[in-house]
């Protein structure tokens, strides 16, 4: 990691019996809370009418990009090959809408409920009238953010009425700190990195008891808002037959930033769906936060900057030096592998996925693709895989501008140049 390699690390705890300290009972209350919030999301947010208030994502077969990118990269991808695709979620357009957003909602179902405002029975719609929004602006919500979590809270946290500050990191893209301002959202902008910005943010908000501070470093709530996807996707995998089973594993692949939401959603996935279910994490090769915290086991005691690298990454979204300190803990028998990537190889899926499927992705979003590839010759030895259904969680990109797609565009295509 120190020499920033590309490498495949597999968890020797994998599959071990754990108290996890989180059920799937936490999962369906979780759930439950998002279905009564649906009327209120419905009216308050118009985008989500269509879904009745329910924020979810299609699942979409990529043949053309399976096809092309295993013809690049040299390898053979047994079974089909989908992307759950998180960058089309409502209000967001990330998977930080899973988790960021239903923390939102539980805090003002409470505030709320304290106030004898609201009783669980209600129809949530009430929550847009005036009279919540003036009860919420006597409270706080803030959060430290590299940006896509930071947008999840603080457009819906704003809507909802809350005074709201998001605390982002040197690395946060200007459009996203824009789009939060132009919603009434206080950003503060730090020189340093992610953890500065939470660090300097919950020491803020812990000086004001007004104010609700969603910990991206530790938050069982927005855990177990990521992981309520795996309830949704089990419905997908039946509508489109797609079995989940010893003769057909299915393997996900998703991109670890401080960890939280590729987290959560494994862990609802193994809940739901149980022991043929596997997840492989993916991370820069500059900023390895989750891998090196699980693979010393000292899991958010450790941050890259302690081995000398520079948290630097075209991957903004995952540009966190300090793990989660729920993810390695929930994670420990739960996570089949980690791989790291180089900036390139996640540029260039960016603009083969256009190619190829005219999906646009932030370099983030695409990064499952280097766990796939990383991880097939290892998986073929240890795994079934004639039948194998194959996920990459895509995780953001549907807000960024056009102008950051026709860059990152550009860099892709050259790169693909020079590898085919």
């Amino acid at each position: 990691m120190a020499a920033e390699k590309e490498t495949l690390w597999i968890n020797p705890d994998y599959g071990k019996a754990a108290d996890l300290g989180l059920t799937r009972a936490d999962l369906f209350d979780a759930s439950a809370r998002l279905d009564r919030f649906a009327p209120y999301m419905a009216v308050a947010f118009p985008e989500t009418a269509k879904t009745g208030g329910i924020l979810e994502s299609p699942l979409r077969r990529l043949e053309a990009m399976q096809a092309d990118v295993t013809k690049r990269d040299g390898y053979a991808l047994p079974g089909d090959l989908y992307l759950k695709v998180d960058n089309e979620l409502p209000i967001s357009g990330s998977i930080k809408s899973r988790g960021g957003i239903y923390e939102v909602l539980k805090i003002a179902e409470q505030v709320a409920i304290d106030h004898k405002m609201l009783v669980y029975g209600d129809n949530y719609a009430k929550l847009n009238a005036p009279e919540f929004r003036d009860l919420f602006s006597h409270y706080g919500i803030a959060v430290g953010s590299t940006g896509n979590l930071g947008l999840s809270i603080g457009i819906v946290a704003a809507k909802l009425g809350f005074n709201t500050t998001v605390h982002m990191s040197s690395d946060a893209k200007q459009w996203k700190k824009d789009t939060l301002r132009s919603v009434g959202v206080n950003v503060v902008e730090y020189d340093g990195s992610f953890t500065t910005a939470i660090t300097t943010g919950r020491a803020l908000a812990a000086k004001d008891p007004s104010v609700f501070f969603i910990d991206d470093e530790g938050s069982k709530d927005l855990f177990l808002g990521y992981g309520v996807a795996a309830i949704r996707l089990q419905k997908q995998l039946r509508d489109q037959n797609i079995q989940v089973d010893e003769d057909h594993p299915l393997f996900v692949y998703l991109p670890a930033g401080v960890g939280g939401s590729p987290s959560g959603t494994t862990f609802g996935l193994k809940q739901i769906l149980g022991k043929n279910v596997h997840a492989i994490f993916a991370e820069p090769t500059h900023v390895p936060s989750v891998l090196l915290g699980m693979a010393t086991g000292m899991n958010n005691g450790i941050s890259v900057y302690d081995i000398g690298l520079d948290g630097l990454t075209e991957a903004d979204g995952l540009a966190v030096g300090r793990p989660s300190r729920l993810a390695g803990r929930v994670m420990k028998t739960l996570l089949l592998g980690i791989t790291t990537f180089d900036d390139e190889q996640v540029m260039a899926y960016t603009a083969e996925m256009m190619d190829t499927e005219d999906i646009k992705l932030e370099p983030s979003a695409i990064a499952g693709f280097a766990a796939m590839a990383a991880s097939q010759q290892y998986l073929s030895k240890h795994f079934n895989m004639p039948n194998a259904t194959h996920i990459v969680w895509a995780t953001g990109g549907m807000l960024v501008p056009e102008s950051e797609h026709a860059r990152n565009y550009k860099i892709g295509e050259a790169l693909l140049k020079q590898s085919k």
